[in-house]
């Protein structure tokens, strides 16, 4: 006597199963940074910049909400004014750090 054989078992994936709805993902809201220096934001540069250990365009791009181009020059700047040293020069990346009093 042959077994009758049983109907293999329903998937969930197939035709009838819900179709995945794709979220729309995060969008990141347009930063509103400074394009020109003024008056308030060239005094917060000199002010803050110097006393931070490590700075980089990033960074003042970050703490001060200015243009990647302003954060180049107020670095050149600040170097040419004594008031950082240079760490690291790389066409990337420019690394500075404060001065500290005595010297190496």
């Amino acid at each position: 006597m042959a077994k009758a054989k049983a109907p293999p078992p329903s998937s969930s994936g197939g035709k009838a199963a819900k179709k995945k709805k794709w979220s729309k993902g995060k969008v990141k809201d347009k930063a509103q940074h400074a394009v020109v220096c003024d008056k308030v934001t060239f005094d917060r540069i000199m002010k803050e910049a110097p006393t931070w250990r490590l700075i980089s365009q990033s960074i003042l791009i970050e703490r001060l909400k200015v243009n990647g181009s302003l954060a180049r020059v107020a670095i050149r700047h600040l170097e040419k004014e004594g008031l950082i040293k240079r760490i690291v020069h790389h066409s990337g990346q420019l690394i500075y750090t404060r001065l500290t009093t005595a010297s190496d």
